[in-house]
């Protein structure tokens, strides 16, 4: 089958950062899944693990990229109940298993969700790992009721118009009844926030607190910090109200003092969407789950998709422009790429 792989850590500009490979169809565990890969979008950790500072380096060895999927069920493990072959599905993979940068990737049944009917598989692509991310955030690290009539307070998105801020904002407007504070930096960004349901939209390059008291001046009860935290970091224990919470999901390239966090009882929650599949943990099913509900949401015409742009077919010269726009740290929503060319294909 066709790949998109690496062997050694490169800068995006190195011709062989990626490369266009033919590797064996995976062999399929008991719980597995072989789908037929329709779609995929890019995330800023497929570009972290490309350029080393991920899990699972390779080490001379091809290693193949990809952890937001669309497609089609081809084969069944031994031991799989939920699917069938021919379901259309989508899901985030596991950042220990070869990923889906290919025409045909295995993956748990467990973490995959029936593609939502009423969009196409690029839109669907670019939604399981920001979707699942966003949701453990505010559902199950926050601890949030899917209550929308419910007053629960105010959140501040730091970073709303990438990925994980584009469908956590959704969320929280929708299911949670939170008054939503999303950051940007430029129009177009804002602009995005606003359509994806942002009640306020305040820039990030300037002090945040000053600007979220002016909307709320007791301060947010929660915080997704979703880029550049070690940077925001006192803006944001500014910006929270006693007794609130913060979760992050990026590595700190340099340490903070969470000593500053105690003064007002606030709490810190780490969120990292590939714990469940990697630690095979007993609700690991939660985010097959989650995916069913947000599909019937995006069905329902309640959550749109956060697809943005399309490169195209999935090829190693698509894929080095996906990453290099996602390095360049100015994207909006996801980056989608969709199907092989026909030739050379293998069966």
């Amino acid at each position: 089958m066709k790949a998109v792989s690496f062997r050694q850590n490169l800068p995006i500009e190195h011709p062989e950062s990626l490369i266009d490979v033919i590797v064996d169809k995976p062999r399929l565990e008991p719980h597995d899944l072989l789908v037929q890969i329709q779609a995929i979008s890019v995330n800023p950790v497929d570009t972290k693990i490309r350029k080393g500072s991920g899990p699972g380096q390779p080490s001379g060895e091809l290693k193949i990229l990809g952890w937001d999927a669309a497609g089609l069920v081809a084969e069944v493990g031994s031991d799989v109940t939920l699917f069938s072959p021919g379901d259309e599905v989508y899901y985030a993979g596991s950042v220990d298993r070869p990923g889906s940068y290919a025409e045909f990737q295995a993956v748990d049944e467990r973490i995959v969700g029936k593609k939502p009917a009423s969009i196409d598989f690029a839109n669907a692509a670019a939604l399981p790992l920001t979707t699942i991310t966003a949701w453990e955030m505010l559902f199950d690290r926050l601890s949030l009721c899917r209550d929308g009539n419910s007053n629960q307070g105010s959140i501040l998105i730091v970073g709303g118009a990438g990925g994980v801020g584009s469908i956590a904002t959704q969320l929280a407007k929708r299911l949670t009844g939170l008054t939503v504070i999303a950051s940007a930096s430029r129009p177009e960004t804002a602009e995005w926030c606003r359509e994806m349901g942002a009640h306020h939209v305040i820039d990030h390059r300037q002090p945040l607190a000053a600007q979220v008291k002016k909307i709320v001046p007791e301060g947010v009860n929660y915080v997704l910090a979703l880029t550049k935290t070690e940077d925001h970091f006192d803006e944001i224990i500014e910006a929270i109200a006693p007794e609130g919470a913060m979760v992050l999901i990026e590595n700190l390239p340099r340490p903070v003092d969470v000593n500053k966090l105690k003064p007002k009882s606030l709490s810190l929650h780490w969120e990292f969407m590939f714990g469940r599949p990697r630690f095979q943990t007993a609700n690991m099913k939660e985010q097959g789950r989650l995916l069913n509900e947000v599909a019937e949401l995006i069905d329902a015409g309640f959550v749109r998709s956060t697809a943005r742009t399309n490169l195209g077919l999935i090829n190693a010269a698509n894929m080095k422009h996906a990453h290099a726009l996602v390095e360049g740290g100015k994207t909006i929503g996801k980056i989608v790429l969709s199907g092989f060319s026909p030739s050379d294909t293998l069966p």
